[in-house]
């Protein structure tokens, strides 16, 4: 007889264990929508730049307009160089061609910053940095 109580005490301990598991069955799964526009621009986009640019002072964000522009920026490695960024956010949905990246590079000759050329390929990186991180953004959203 007391082997019958503690399995009928087990099974209904795992029965309300259980029992609660099923209730959340409803939770989305899905993306949460690529269009997110509390703002002028697509809101994945704006943090992302927001996230990304965020080691260099900021001059200018306006997120109506979709416009991020950074202050010149001397990396502590590399004092004699630095850059500035400008970040256009140009449509609501967050698509590839709706980000602009661009950049000024200067280096520091004889005490005097003079314009130097920027590798495509750094403006590129950029431009895959902020959109790999506004997908992950959307990704972590939950619609519903």
């Amino acid at each position: 007889m007391p082997r019958l109580t503690s399995t009928i005490a087990v099974l209904i301990a795992a029965g309300v264990a259980l029992g609660g598991c099923a209730r959340n069955r409803d939770l989305p799964t899905q993306l949460a929508p690529s269009r997110m526009t509390s703002i002028g621009v697509n809101s994945y986009l704006w943090r992302a730049a927001v996230d990304t640019l965020s080691f260099a002072p900021l001059i200018t964000a306006d997120s109506n307009g979709g416009v991020i522009v950074t202050d010149w920026y001397a990396r502590p490695a590399t004092p004699g160089e630095r850059v500035k960024l400008t970040v256009s956010i140009i449509d609501q949905d967050l698509r590839a061609d709706a980000l602009r990246v661009a950049a000024s590079r200067q280096v520091n000759q004889n005490g005097a910053w003079v314009d130097a050329p920027v590798a495509a390929a750094t403006v590129q990186k950029l431009e895959d940095i902020i959109l790999t991180r506004a997908r992950d953004l959307r990704r972590t959203t939950v619609g519903g």
